[in-house]
């Protein structure tokens, strides 16, 4: 006998309940009511539809083994899960860069902010995808030559900052401040919207 027979209208504190013991309807009920909220904060945390969808599977699993240790005095439901989701995100991105790449194809990556596109070889021109093309990275290189080189190496290397640090023998605070600025001046060419990304 299912002890949720109507699953979807109960308060979200019983639904998780119900989800920790296991009952189907209330389980049915619980990830038709939280997917869209965690799938949407998997994506701003990954970037990537494919691996956002993947975590939102993983959240539901480890939500199912914490399910019974929720209580509804310390977060709502929804904060609960969100927290879940914001860590199974952050693990998998770090996962996806577990793998360190080499300081030789940094500096090809590097190189193609700072040369015209025609000399970037077949590891770079994969990267310049995924600063979304020529526009972008016209915008990269209209930035000071570091803080176009701290971008790269966050977003076309995938760097922490810490490694954006030790790759350029510069102290952390410097490498954050560099991709910030840079990141943040990027953002505003991209408002005002003009064709040779360059700014006022």
């Amino acid at each position: 006998m299912e002890l949720f027979p109507r699953a979807d209208r109960v308060d979200d504190a019983s639904l998780v309940a119900g989800f920790a013991l296991g009952d189907e309807q209330a389980a049915v009920a619980f990830v038709r009511r939280f997917q869209d909220a965690v799938y949407g904060l998997a994506l701003s945390v990954t970037r990537d539809p494919g691996l956002a969808e993947d975590v939102s599977q993983e959240v539901f699993v480890r939500a199912w083994r914490a399910a019974g240790d929720y209580d509804a005095r310390r977060a709502s439901a929804l904060t609960w899960l969100l927290t879940i989701t914001r860590n199974a995100a952050i693990d998998a991105v770090r996962a996806r860069r577990s793998t360190p790449v080499l300081a030789d194809t940094l500096e090809r990556l590097l190189a193609v902010t700072l040369r015209d596109d025609a000399e970037a070889d077949g590891t770079a021109r994969p990267a310049l995808a995924a600063l979304e093309g020529e526009r972008a990275v016209r915008r990269l290189r209209s930035l000071p030559v570091e803080q176009a080189r701290a971008v790269a190496l966050a977003v076309l290397g995938g760097c922490t900052a810490a490694e954006v640090a030790r790759h350029e023998d510069i102290p952390l605070g410097t490498a954050k401040t560099r991709i910030r600025t840079g990141l943040r001046r990027l953002r505003d060419s991209l408002k005002e919207g003009s064709p040779d990304g360059t700014t006022p």
